[in-house]
C-alpha cells in the first residue's frame, strides 16, 4: 500500500460532506487521472454503492470508507490529503508529489508504459526541436498520439513518427499493436521544419 496520509481533519471534513448526501452508503474514491504524465491530476470523487472496482484498495476511515484505484497506488505514494479550516469555511488540499513521475513495472497498464517511454526517451529528443508528443488514448492496443510544439505541422513528422516514436514504442512495449497520429498538421506556425 502506498504511503497515503488522509489527515484526521480531512477525514472529519469528508465524513461531513458524505453525511449531507442523499445516498445511503456513499463513500469516496481517490485516483490519479493521467498518472505519470505532466497532466496528472489527483482526484477525490463521490462513490455510490456499487461503483467501486474489484481491485480497489479499501480504506476504513473515520465515519466512512474510501476506495483507492489500484492503478493509482504507486502515484499516491507520499500523498497527503488535508483540510485547513479558515474564515471562509476551509480548504481541502491534496498533495501528491509522485503523481506526475513515470513509474513502470512489468505489470503496469500499457498506458503507463507508453507514457513512461514518451516522457523518458522520446520527448527529451523532441524537445531539442521545441516539440513533444503525448498519449491521448489507447484504442484496442493502438497508442493514439498528439504531437505539439515544433512537431505540429513539421515536414519531418512522418519520419519522426515511423522511425523514431513508433519504432521505439514497439521495441520497448511488445504488447503494443501500433501508433496513430491525430495531430492537425495543417497548422505549421510552430513547425520546426516546414
Amino acid at each position: 500500500m502506498a504511503d497515503l496520509d488522509i489527515t484526521e481533519s480531512a477525514q472529519e471534513y469528508l465524513a461531513g460532506l458524505l453525511e449531507k448526501q442523499d445516498t445511503e452508503g456513499m463513500s469516496i474514491r481517490l485516483f490519479v487521472a493521467d498518472p505519470g504524465t505532466p497532466k496528472a491530476e489527483t482526484c477525490i470523487a463521490y462513490s455510490k454503492p456499487g461503483e467501486e472496482q474489484d481491485d480497489d484498495v479499501v480504506l476504513a476511515l473515520k465515519g466512512f470508507t474510501a476506495y483507492v484505484e489500484k492503478r493509482s497506488l504507486n502515484f499516491l505514494d507520499d500523498a497527503k490529503v488535508d483540510y485547513s479550516p479558515d474564515r471562509l469555511g476551509g480548504q481541502l488540499s491534496i498533495r501528491a508529489p509522485n503523481s506526475r513521475l513515470p513509474q513502470v513495472r512489468d505489470d503496469s497498464p500499457i498506458e503507463d508504459k507508453v507514457n513512461y517511454i514518451l516522457h523518458d526517451e522520446i520527448n527529451p529528443g523532441l524537445a531539442s526541436h521545441g516539440g513533444n508528443v503525448t498519449l491521448e488514448e489507447m484504442d484496442n492496443g493502438i497508442a493514439v498520439l498528439q504531437f505539439g510544439g515544433g512537431c505540429q505541422g513539421c515536414g519531418m513528422v512522418d519520419v519522426t513518427l515511423k522511425e523514431g516514436v513508433e519504432k521505439t514504442l514497439l521495441e520497448k512495449i511488445p504488447e503494443l499493436k501500433g501508433v496513430r497520429d491525430i495531430t492537425d498538421h495543417t497548422d505549421t506556425t510552430q513547425a520546426f521544419y516546414k
